[in-house]
């Protein structure tokens, strides 16, 4: 969507102050965090196909709704409104793809395929940029705006062409642990499948499968402890911008190629995707001292900054595919949720992390995270 890289100079152009603003990433923060689990529960109840397109057309809605109805009132409406569709993404993506792949076979194809698909996302912000330049000069904010509506409006019509996968489990391996047990506390909710439950009871399966075995939970704080580290880069025109003989005008492309390095890690996450704990816990720890290597400057520091983003990459990509073989599939958007919602308060970390010390403190803490992830992961 072409407007989503100008959101904040738009907010700007219209006269919010700066703490207006950050106002209203709290009120997206808080809506998705309120959203989130929720909303899992909706795609294991329902339709999954029909639950992304409504999450596409929520995300059309806000930003018809800046257009309409700008200032801080419609923009934060407009917040609530993307937050919620952004929640009825998360968890639903991941859970029809493995879905997907476990009806054709090829469940073990995941890590790949999800690979790819986060690395299609990043690369997908060279050609926005380039529309948003050129429909911004073209015809101002208003024509950004509504091209994003159009384009998020013709997502929700290939969406609605997906095929809809029966709810399948990870492969049975024929061993079955007391911890593991608890993973089937879903029957105990009135039925076999997602299909056959309330809504309520969707719910309480996946919840119960999150909290239930030793191994699901490590999965899941394992991913929400990656996932959190992405809130970084939120950070990365910052980091960019303060490094020596960089001008003001080549941040937008230099960011374009740390993109593009995230997409390469996220790509190579599919190769990487059978790595366990102490292979993960290492990868993490190689992002961290290049995370250090960031604040030197020059171009050693941007290539450093590179180089991380596409080691936390490839990390998120192997962590998720831990989370998908994990879970049974009754509730498997619910559950992901669960780790999604951790990721929300991982990120709350980072960014205090960042106030109190910059991109040291970050990399330091990435330090502590790496022997955790090997403790979490040491029976997936």
């Amino acid at each position: 969507m072409p407007l989503y890289p100008l959101y904040a100079l738009f907010f700007a152009d219209h006269g919010l102050s700066g703490a207006e603003i950050s106002a209203l990433f709290a009120v997206w923060s808080v809506t998705g965090l309120v959203a989130e689990v929720p909303s899992g529960a909706l795609s294991d109840r329902f339709s999954r196909r029909r639950v992304l397109a409504a999450g596409g057309v929520l995300q059309a809605a806000a930003y018809a709704l800046w257009l309409l109805a700008p200032g801080f009132p419609g923009f934060a409406a407009g917040f609530v409104l993307w937050g919620v569709g952004t929640s009825l993404f998360s968890g639903t993506v991941e859970a029809l793809l493995y879905e997907a792949l476990s009806a054709a076979g090829a469940a073990d194809r995941y890590a790949g395929v999800r690979g790819l698909v986060t690395a299609g996302g990043h690369a997908a912000q060279v050609p926005s940029a380039v529309a948003a330049t050129v429909l911004l000069a073209t015809g101002g904010y208003a024509l950004v705006g509504w091209v994003s509506v159009g384009t998020c409006l013709g997502a929700v019509l290939l969406t609605c062409a997906f095929p809809e996968p029966p709810r399948a489990g990870p492969p049975d391996d024929g061993t079955d642990t007391a911890e593991d047990a608890a993973e089937d506390a879903a029957e105990d909710a009135g039925g076999d499948t997602a299909e056959d439950l309330t809504y309520a009871q969707t719910l309480r399966a996946g919840l119960a499968e999150a909290v239930g075995s030793r191994v699901v939970r490590g999965v899941l704080l394992a991913a929400a402890l990656v996932g959190g580290a992405d809130a970084l880069e939120e950070y990365f025109p910052l980091i960019v911008g303060q490094q020596e003989a960089v001008a003001l005008v080549a941040v937008p492309g230099l960011l374009v190629l740390v993109a593009l390095a995230g997409a390469v890690g996220a790509a190579l996450g599919g190769r990487a995707g059978g790595l366990r704990g102490r292979g993960l816990a290492a990868l993490v720890s190689l992002a961290a001292a290049a995370l250090l290597a960031a604040g030197h400057g020059g171009a050693v520091g941007l290539a450093a900054l590179g180089t991380y983003y596409a080691l936390q990459q490839c990390a998120h990509v192997v962590t998720d595919t831990r989370v998908q073989e994990r879970l049974s599939g009754r509730a498997r958007a619910t559950s992901t949720s669960v780790s999604a919602l951790g990721t929300e308060l991982v990120a709350l970390a980072v960014f205090a992390a960042w106030g109190l010390g910059g991109t040291p403190a970050v990399a330091v803490g990435l330090l502590v995270l790496a022997p955790a992830l090997w403790w979490l992961l040491r029976r997936a």
